[in-house]
């Protein structure tokens, strides 16, 4: 058991060491391999971070819809502690679409934000994952959190469809897909190339991430069990055990 832990203890530092290592070729190759954008200039550049996070925070939620579903059909926690972890993830790369794209945006729409279809749905994906950590926060106990988190989880994943058409059923400042269309990618070689690396590199990166958040979670529910079945024997009454003798008048007989 303890040799099958370690290596794969070995495999998931390896897959977490492949994903930095890729990541890294794909910010290089951003910089100084992929030719400048002709209308947009260097500011096109953030493009190769910003989609991969699009992407992410389309993932997570993938993953906790699915975590969700999991719950409420099996009442298994351990669906519960995937959609948990994924949350977290999913948080992140959200509010790093948010950021980048407005750094995107800021050079080439003139503004930091604009009330945008596109960027109006993201910011609801946004409050959505930030709504799930408060029903954490203030649920109770553990399987109404997961109860609740579970019902947001399904309903909550609605928004991600919306976000992904929103540029085609709204008038928006936002691009269509340039990569995902009918007609195929309206893209160099050369930039395709590196939005692959750099697809790669972070979903690479948000498996290991979720890897490990798993084992922490797993930690977690171990140590609130513990907590649990402590608390419930300090409440118990304490029984005496039986000694063997028994008290007659006059003194003590075995």
């Amino acid at each position: 058991m303890n040799l099958f832990r370690t290596r794969n203890d070995r495999l998931v530092q390896l897959l977490g060491l492949l994903a930095v290592g890729i990541v890294l070729a794909g910010v290089y190759m951003a910089f100084l391999y992929a030719p400048t954008d002709r209308v947009q200039g260097h500011a096109q550049r953030i493009f190769y971070v910003h989609v991969p996070m699009a992407w992410l925070s389309y993932l997570s939620f993938f993953v906790i819809f699915v975590g969700s579903i999991g719950y409420v059909w099996k009442r298994d926690m351990r669906w519960d502690r995937l959609a948990r972890a994924s949350a977290e993830m999913g948080f992140v790369f959200t509010s790093l679409m948010l950021i980048t794209g407005s750094l995107w945006g800021r050079p080439i729409w003139g503004t930091w934000w604009t009330w945008d279809a596109r960027l109006t749905t993201s910011l609801i994906l946004w409050f959505i994952y930030l709504g799930y950590f408060m029903l954490r926060a203030y649920a109770g106990d553990r399987e109404r959190a997961a109860r609740y988190c579970a019902i947001l989880g399904i309903i909550g994943a609605i928004d991600i469809p919306i976000i992904h058409q929103s540029v085609k059923w709204w008038r928006t400042l936002h691009p269509e897909p340039v990569v995902v269309n009918t007609s195929g990618p309206n893209l160099p070689d050369s930039m395709l190339f590196t939005l692959l690396v750099t697809f790669i590199g972070f979903t690479l990166l948000y498996a290991y991430l979720m890897i490990q958040k798993w084992h922490i979670e797993v930690a977690r529910d171990a140590l609130v069990e513990r907590e649990l079945t402590a608390l419930i024997d300090a409440t118990q009454p304490h029984v005496p055990q039986a000694t063997g003798r028994r008290i007659v008048a006059g003194g003590a007989e075995d």
